[in-house]
């Protein structure tokens, strides 16, 4: 009897004891993970782009990363210690300051639901096709009043390992559509948003006018004054129309990006850059040219000019360029079209996407609404004669040079660089000996011959040897780089050779003589990506989430990445970048 009742006891207080325990650890239980991928599989001995959702109870907070008190325990992010796998660049968002009764000074916290951005390595010579990586999250919950024992929560990701033939899809892109760029942009947003929708739009329109300092725009002036001064006859009304229509188009084709972006949380940078569009640009320039040579005549059909009660010539040409314009402007403006792709993906409301796109692409097209204004006064100050149809061929041949400006790039390199002074000079020829009809104009005569020159001189420029002092940048290998970083500085310059901005970056950027001699102290690695639908570029693109080229990546000396930098950047501007890089 006796020992019946000790057992009883024992089984009691055990009980009592296991309650207990289990209270206990429901209660501590106050985050819950989530582990996000990139991508749908990965190579071997390459790095995996991967997001921790944490969400964190309500009435809850956690202690930050960087605590602000020594004697608080931070959050922190790891591996179960007998994987394989491991981590680098673990980047948490940034933290709370709250006030508590129990320290003098604000406490950095994270509280509801928080991102945790990390970089997993994965190792070579694996065996398994698919793997299997246990992610710990550990933290110490508190409220108002109380502070749990520190805890840990746990979230398995499965991972498949691709062949090297194997193409690799980006997955889960509008958490990963992040840098320290993008964050500033983000933090903008959230300045404007406060501030309410009229500035955000104000802010966006002015963002498009800036646009027209980037170097790739520059191309478009004058082929919109080449354009427009070929149509109009003059007459101020009809430029304000066709004006008008040129800056629609250029507002459709943004605003169209804007509603995919909210719907699908994509970026449309590398569709904007592929070579198949650049080639279809060059065509829309070709078609376009050769109206100005009197082949045909953009013009509505019979039954609705009869209608409009008079000549429409022009109307569906100026609508055409401004829904190409758009695209050419898009390698040069990279850096605000991914900032807007990056906002509005997050939004996910394709009203508001179409909004902002469109008054960006308002501010882009207004300048050009004055140059078509302008270049009507242009053919407007001599009297009307047989000169326009010159003036028109010379705009015609400005708009054949800039098809073959887009399209050199993508033209074997033995010819690349003769394609456009051998231009130059058989258009200065043309216009010299060819075209004479209207030399009774002095004026005129003048002016061609001023054009000439310059084509030829230009032509003379381009046949001069670039200047051989340049950097030496080294073929990308995953192995290469994952051997020097962390422990030296790196730059990763990805480019194509279809893309002028990456030329422009190389001549005026690079060749920079106080730039270079910083990029000394830089492992430097070159990235190729002229192939867009081959399987490495694709899998290039997904390791680095590589939205659009040229695309530079810095990583300082603890292998962490410090900057990434869409688009074309003056030298100055990168001087300045590379000189804050530790």
């Amino acid at each position: 009897m006796k020992n019946s009742v000790i057992c009883f006891l024992f089984l009691l207080v055990y009980a009592a004891g296991l309650n207990l325990y289990s209270q206990t650890q429901f209660q501590n239980k106050k985050v819950n993970i989530e582990i996000i991928s990139s991508q749908d599989k990965v190579l071997q001995n390459s790095t995996l782009k991967v997001c921790i959702k944490a969400v964190i109870d309500e009435k809850w907070h956690i202690n930050s990363d960087k605590p602000s008190e020594d004697y608080l325990i931070p959050a922190k992010l790891s591996i179960q210690n007998d994987s394989i796998f491991s981590l680098q660049n673990i980047r948490f968002p940034e933290a709370e300051k709250l006030t508590f009764a129990f320290s003098e000074k604000p406490v950095s916290v994270f509280e509801k639901e928080i991102l945790v951005f990390a970089d997993l390595i994965i190792p070579k010579a694996l065996n398994d096709s698919l793997k299997k990586i246990t992610f710990q999250f550990s933290y110490q919950a508190c409220d108002n009043q109380t502070c749990l024992p520190p805890a840990t929560a746990e979230a398995d990701l499965e991972i498949l390992i691709a062949q090297p033939e194997e193409i690799i899809t980006p997955i889960n892109q509008k958490y990963f559509q992040i840098s320290s760029a993008e964050t500033e942009n983000d933090d903008l947003f959230a300045g404007l948003e406060s501030a309410g929708m009229f500035w955000i739009l104000v802010t966006v329109f002015l963002w498009g006018l800036a646009l027209n300092l980037t170097p790739c725009v520059y191309p478009l002036i004058p082929i919109t004054v080449g354009y427009f001064g070929g149509q109009s006859e003059g007459r101020t009304g009809k430029l304000f129309i066709l004006g008008l229509l040129y800056l629609t188009g250029m507002a459709i084709t943004y605003s169209v990006i804007g509603v995919v972006t909210a719907l699908s949380g994509a970026i449309l940078g590398s569709l904007l850059q592929n070579p198949f569009v650049v080639i279809g640009i060059a065509a829309v320039f070709v078609i376009l040219s050769l109206s100005m040579f009197g082949v045909y005549e953009f013009k509505l059909p019979d039954f609705l000019v009869i209608k409009a009660g008079g000549a429409k010539s022009g109307v569906f040409g100026a609508f055409f360029m401004g829904l190409t314009m758009g695209i050419v402007a898009a390698p040069c403006i990279g850096p605000v079209v991914l900032a807007l792709v990056t906002h509005v993906g997050s939004k996910g409301d394709p009203y508001y996407g179409f909004t902002l796109f469109f008054f960006l692409a308002l501010g882009l097209g207004l300048p050009y609404l004055v140059l078509a204004l302008f270049s009507g006064k242009i053919k407007s100050l001599p009297k009307a004669g047989i000169w326009m149809e010159s003036v028109k061929h010379i705009f015609g041949l400005l708009l054949l040079g800039m098809a073959l400006y887009y399209l050199n790039p993508i033209l074997p390199k033995g010819i690349q660089s003769f394609v456009l002074p051998v231009y130059l000079i058989l258009s200065a020829l043309y216009l010299l000996f060819v075209d004479k009809d209207a030399n009774k104009i002095s004026a005129y005569k003048w002016i061609k011959t001023v054009l000439s020159v310059i084509f030829i001189l230009s032509a003379i420029y381009m046949f001069v040897p670039a200047d051989k002092d340049k950097l030496d940048w080294k073929e990308f290998s995953a192995a290469d780089f994952e051997k020097v970083k962390p422990g030296k500085k790196v730059i990763l310059d990805f480019y194509a050779d279809w893309c002028i901005p990456c030329k422009e970056l190389d001549a005026l950027t690079f060749n920079d003589s106080e730039v270079k001699n910083i990029l000394l102290d830089y492992e430097r690695f070159k990235i190729d990506l002229t192939s867009a639908m081959s399987n490495e570029t694709e899998n290039l693109k997904n390791m680095f989430v590589i939205t659009g080229v040229p695309t530079i990546i810095i990583f300082n000396s603890d292998g962490e990445e410090t900057e990434r930098i869409t688009g074309f950047i003056p030298a100055k501007e990168m001087i300045e970048k590379l000189n804050n890089i530790k």
